[in-house]
């Protein structure tokens, strides 16, 4: 069946969480007091869940149970290297020949990236294990854990223009899934390499950006110089989208 891209994902740009207060008076006749929540969530957008890319469920290898990790504390985004003169209805297509690489050829459990965008904007989930959850992938060696990897549906290397509606659902995505641990798009964390062919040698804590390229956390031109030269743009209006001045 044909997907359309999913409507309104402008209206869900418009949309700003505003910071919920809660009373943090002393306890009253002896009730707990409410935990606050994190200052700066941003609405989640539309995302396809993956039963709509994948095949029949008996045609699914069996895989381990998904891994997690206590929260997400960076989002990586990539390229997937493969045509951009795709009909968006075709992308349920395209990621499922993604998996089959990945889980074929590859030898992985699963496809490796957390979500998938194509270039109308629609948000797929890509590794199975829950969207609202901090779900360990395999997308950036080296600094998969605390991480969600975002990978744009395309090549986007040097001059080749990368869709605006895909740019947006980037920033709404990572604005969305930082904001559940309240960490601001434009910031920087510290993560530790967990293999040494990555930037950094195993065991090396590295300063990297929240929201960063997959060439930040590996040696590669992934996701592409195009789409590297919008992450300054993804990074602001995912800090818009969170509510943050």
């Amino acid at each position: 069946m044909l997907l359309a891209c999913l409507p309104g994902l402008a209206a869900v740009l418009a949309l700003v969480l505003c910071s919920i207060g809660v009373d943090r008076t002393a306890q009253r006749a002896g009730r707990p007091v409410a935990a606050r929540p994190a200052p700066h969530q941003a609405p989640r957008p539309p995302i396809v869940p993956r039963a709509r890319w994948l095949e029949l469920e008996k045609d699914v290898p069996s895989q381990p149970p998904a891994r997690y990790d206590d929260e997400v504390a960076a989002v990586f985004v990539h390229h997937t290297d493969s045509p951009n003169g795709y009909d968006c209805a075709d992308a349920p297509r395209i990621i499922r020949h993604l998996y089959a690489g990945q889980t074929g050829a590859k030898d992985w459990d699963d496809i490796g990236y957390n979500f998938l965008v194509d270039r109308c904007g629609t948000i797929y989930e890509g590794r199975a294990g829950g969207i609202d959850r901090p779900v360990t992938g395999a997308h950036t060696q080296g600094f998969n854990h605390r991480t969600t990897g975002i990978a744009a549906l395309g090549t986007f290397t040097a001059g080749v223009p990368v869709p605006q509606a895909m740019t947006d659902a980037i920033a709404a995505l990572a604005a969305w899934k930082l904001g559940l641990s309240d960490t601001d798009p434009r910031g920087s964390v510290k993560l530790t390499s967990s293999n040494s062919l990555s930037r950094y040698a195993s065991g090396t804590t590295a300063l990297l950006p929240t929201l960063a390229g997959h060439s930040d956390g590996f040696m590669t031109s992934c996701p592409g110089a195009a789409l590297a030269e919008r992450l300054p743009a993804i990074r602001e209006l995912a800090a818009r989208l969170q509510g943050r001045r």
